[in-house]
């Protein structure tokens, strides 16, 4: 099956801002935006290496999915509660991944 990936990385540059955005992320955005893209799933997690980056994953069954989210009303909605929220304390960057191959590892 085809899947490709909106991934969204954010940069949490104050260390105080870390558990709000944490429980905002968690309880509010994640869930709206996987309903408002119609996502099949979403999961996110903090870097190891860099405490302040934030690595958002919605999964989708194809590029051109993703794509069509890109400039529409939903998204533009998420990026002005995201603004309204964060202001210019959180950066972000977005990507779309299209997954070119897998495999599974031997049992």
């Amino acid at each position: 099956m085809a899947r490709a990936y909106l991934v969204v990385r954010a940069v949490v540059a104050d260390p105080a801002d870390r558990a709000a955005f944490d429980r905002w992320y968690n309880d509010e955005h994640l869930p709206d935006a996987v309903k408002a893209f119609n996502a099949r799933r979403a999961w996110r997690g903090w870097s190891t290496l860099d405490p302040s980056v934030h690595t958002a994953f919605y999964e989708f069954d194809s590029a051109a999915a993703v794509r069509a989210i890109g400039e529409g009303a939903a998204i533009k909605a998420l990026i002005a509660e995201f603004d309204r929220c964060w202001d210019t304390r959180v950066t972000r960057t977005r990507d779309i991944v299209d997954v070119a191959g897998e495999i599974d590892a031997a049992p």
